[in-house]
């Protein structure tokens, strides 16, 4: 048998130091002041929100919609073909 298998048969390896990390990582949780918590406030807020992050990503966007819903709105009303269906006979000219 190898030796790194019978380490793993006995469970971890024992720290000589007698430091676990578990239950340090466990007791510190999170921390109650974040000395950054200030300095990383702008990033949330004002021109710099979510929203306003969304809205700038599409420039044009809303005013480009409405101008293609009032061209088709345009072209069904005002520029219908009158000869559609009609066959191509010799009164068609």
């Amino acid at each position: 048998m190898y030796p790194t298998r019978m380490l793993r048969a006995h469970g971890e390896k024992p720290n000589i130091t007698g430091f676990d990390i578990r239950k340090f990582a466990h007791s510190a949780g999170q921390p109650k002041y974040d000395p950054w918590e200030r300095a990383e406030a702008w990033r949330y807020t004002g021109q710099f929100s979510r929203w306003n992050r969304f809205k700038g990503a599409f420039p044009g966007l809303g005013i480009a919609t409405v101008a293609f819903v009032a061209y088709l709105g345009f072209e069904k009303l005002f520029l219908q073909d009158e000869h559609h269906g009609e066959g191509h006979g010799e009164g068609h000219h």
